[in-house]
C-alpha cells in the first residue's frame, strides 16, 4: 500500500493548498509564514472530505476544466498584487503599448518565471483532481463562474470597456486649460527638476520610519514644501507621474482607442503642451538624464517629442562612466548620475541661454532599491532588503547634489523642484507605508521660494501650474491642465472634488484621453446638438462644483 506522499492526491491537494496560502498572504498582507497553516487547513479539509479519493468513485473522465482560464487569470493577479501592491490596469496597458524593452528588474524576471511554473504545476494538479473526483467535475463550472465574477482584474478590465463603448463623458475635458503665458518673467530662471524614484513624503513620519528621510526634511527647511499632495489615478507609475507633475494631467493609456493598438507608441501625449513645450518656446535649453533606458516606457519618445534637446539614459552614459560595469539592474546608480548632471550643468550655463534640466534617480526603486556605491561607504553594509536603507541613500544624495551645485553658484537664479514621481509599490515597509494616509514629496527651492509648509488637498496635476508661477510666468486663473498652482489660493480639483469622485471620473470618460492622444486615436463622430431639456443629476458627487452642461 502506498504511503501518503506517493499518492499523488496528496501531492495535488498540498500544491493547490500552497497556492491558496500565498494568494491569501499576498493579498491580506499576513506574514509569509502564514501559508503554512492554511495549506494545512486545506489538506485537512481535503483528507476530510476525501478529495481526489471518494468513497464511491466514479469512472475517470478526462475532461479540460472550465476553471483553468479564471485560475490562471487570477494567478496573473496575484502576481501583479505581490509585484507592484496595487494593481493598476492602466499602467499595464500604457507599458504593453509604450515598450517594456530594456527592463532592468532581473529579479521580476525570475519572480515571473517561478510564477509561471507554480501555475503550471497548480493547473496540473486542479486537473488532476477534476479527472479523479467527480465531485469536483459537477461543482466546477460554478467555481469558475465565481473566480471570474470574483477577480478584480476582469472588473477593471470591463469597466474600462465600459468607458470605450458608452458616449464619451466630458467632465474632465470641460476642465482641462491649455496653458498659456500671459506675462514671461524678465529674468527668466533656470530649473533644475529631480525626479526622486518612489520616495514619498510618506517617509518623513519619523514615528515610523525613522530618520530615512531627514536629508530631506532638512533641504525643505530651505523652501516651500507641500504637503497632501495626493496620488491620482493613472499616476502611479514612473511615466505617469512624471506626465501628471509636467502637463497637469492624468496619463489616460490610448489603450483600445489607439488606431495602430498593437504597435509601438511613436508619440506619447502629442495632443497637449507640457513644460518642456513651453519653456522651449522661451528659448530653454532642455536636458533629461536619468540611470535607466530611455526606451523603457516611452519616456525618450515623451521628452524628444516635448521640447528636449538633450536626452540621456543608460546607453548613452554609460561609455562615459570611469567603470562601465558599476551599473545595477536598471541602469547607473545616483552618486554617477549626479555627477553627470552637475557636467550637464556646466555645459548648459556655459551657453548663457536659460536652461532646464529634468532627472530621474533609481535608488529608492521598488521592492529594496540600489543605494549606491557613497551610501554603502557611509551607511555601512546593505542587507539587499530594508527599503528605508535606499530611502536614505536617495535622500542623502540629492541633499548632496543641492549643496554642490549651490558651493558652485549654479542656484543663484534656478528653481530647484524636489518630488517623487508616485508613491511606492511594494517594500518592506509596505505595512507601514498604508497604515496612514500617504502624499507624495513636492518642494520648491529658489532664491524668490518663501519659506515654510503648505498642507492642501492636492495631487500631481497641480505641480505643473506651480512650477510655472514659482519660475515667474503669469497664467490665466492659476490654472494649466487641470491643475492649480499651490503658490496660489485658487481652489484645486481635490480641495472642491473628492479623491474617489475624480478617480471614478478617470475611469468612466475618454474625451480627455481622446485630447491627449490626438491624432493616433480615430477621431469622435460630430456631436449632434442636444435638445434643451432639464439637467438631471446622476449622483450627489456629480453636482459638486457643476454647473448645468448649456451654461458651461
Amino acid at each position: 500500500m502506498l504511503s501518503p506522499i506517493h499518492r499523488p492526491r496528496w501531492w495535488a491537494l498540498l500544491v493547490i493548498g500552497l497556492c491558496i496560502g500565498h494568494a491569501i498572504v499576498t493579498l491580506s498582507l499576513l506574514p509569509w509564514w502564514g501559508m503554512v497553516p492554511i495549506a494545512g487547513a486545506w489538506l485537512g479539509l481535503g483528507w476530510l472530505l476525501r478529495w481526489g479519493a471518494p468513497r464511491r468513485p466514479r469512472p475517470r473522465a478526462r475532461v479540460w476544466p472550465w476553471s483553468l482560464l479564471p485560475i490562471a487569470l487570477w494567478g496573473l493577479y496575484v502576481y501583479l498584487a505581490d509585484s507592484f501592491g496595487n494593481v493598476d490596469l492602466g499602467a499595464v496597458y500604457f507599458h504593453l503599448q509604450a515598450g517594456m524593452a530594456d527592463h532592468g528588474g532581473v529579479g521580476r524576471k525570475l519572480a515571473a518565471v517561478l510564477y509561471n511554473l507554480s501555475m503550471l504545476a497548480l493547473l496540473a494538479s486542479f486537473t488532476w483532481l477534476v479527472w479523479n473526483d467527480h465531485r469536483w467535475r459537477l461543482g466546477e463550472r460554478l467555481l469558475a463562474l465565481g473566480l471570474l465574477a470574483s477577480n478584480p482584474l476582469l472588473y477593471g478590465i470591463t469597466q474600462r470597456g465600459a468607458a470605450i463603448v458608452t458616449d464619451d463623458g466630458a467632465w474632465l475635458e470641460r476642465r482641462y486649460v491649455e496653458p498659456d503665458f500671459q506675462q514671461p518673467p524678465q529674468d527668466p530662471p533656470n530649473l533644475l527638476l529631480l525626479y526622486l524614484e518612489s520616495i514619498e513624503r510618506t517617509y518623513a513620519d519619523r514615528e515610523r520610519f525613522g530618520d530615512a528621510y531627514a536629508d530631506l526634511e532638512a533641504l525643505g527647511e530651505q523652501g516651500r514644501v507641500f504637503e497632501a499632495v495626493r496620488q491620482l489615478d493613472n499616476t502611479g507609475w514612473t511615466m505617469a507621474g512624471m506626465i501628471a507633475s509636467q502637463c497637469g494631467t492624468p496619463l489616460m493609456p490610448a489603450g483600445l482607442l489607439h488606431d495602430a493598438q498593437f504597435e509601438p507608441l511613436g508619440q506619447v501625449v502629442p495632443g497637449i503642451d507640457c513644460l518642456g513645450d513651453l519653456l522651449a518656446e522661451q528659448g530653454y535649453r532642455l536636458a533629461y538624464l536619468g540611470g535607466a533606458s530611455t526606451a523603457f516606457a516611452g519616456k525618450g519618445v515623451f521628452y524628444e517629442d516635448h521640447g528636449f534637446d538633450t536626452i540621456l539614459g543608460r546607453e548613452e552614459l554609460r561609455p562615459r562612466l570611469e567603470d562601465p560595469e558599476y551599473l545595477n539592474n536598471w541602469g547607473l546608480y545616483d552618486d554617477s548620475l549626479f555627477d553627470f548632471i552637475v557636467e550637464e550643468i556646466h555645459r548648459l550655463d556655459a551657453t548663457g541661454d536659460p536652461w532646464g534640466v529634468v532627472s530621474l534617480t533609481l535608488a529608492g526603486h521598488a521592492p529594496h532599491g540600489y543605494p549606491a556605491r557613497r551610501c554603502i561607504e557611509r551607511q555601512g553594509e546593505f542587507d539587499g532588503v530594508d527599503i528605508l536603507y535606499s530611502v536614505e541613500c536617495s535622500a542623502w544624495l540629492a541633499r548632496d547634489l543641492i549643496e554642490r551645485l549651490e558651493a558652485e553658484g549654479f542656484l543663484e537664479n534656478t528653481l530647484v523642484v524636489i518630488a517623487s514621481d508616485h508613491l511606492t509599490m511594494r517594500v518592506s515597509a509596505w505595512e507601514a507605508l498604508i497604515s496612514g494616509e500617504r502624499d507624495n514629496t513636492f518642494m520648491l527651492l529658489g532664491p524668490d521660494i518663501p519659506l515654510g509648509r503648505v498642507r492642501r488637498e492636492s495631487s500631481m496635476i497641480d505641480v505643473f501650474p506651480t512650477i510655472l508661477e514659482a519660475m515667474g510666468f503669469e497664467i490665466d486663473d492659476h490654472r494649466a491642465g487641470l491643475g492649480v498652482s499651490l503658490m496660489s489660493p485658487a481652489p484645486t480639483m481635490l480641495e472642491q472634488h473628492s479623491l474617489e469622485s475624480v478617480n471614478a471620473r478617470l475611469r468612466e470618460e475618454t474625451a480627455l484621453q481622446q485630447r491627449l492622444w490626438e491624432g493616433l486615436v480615430p477621431e469622435r463622430p460630430a456631436e449632434q446638438p442636444p435638445q434643451r431639456q432639464e439637467q438631471v443629476v446622476e449622483a450627489p458627487e456629480d453636482a459638486i462644483g457643476e454647473e448645468p452642461a448649456e451654461v458651461q
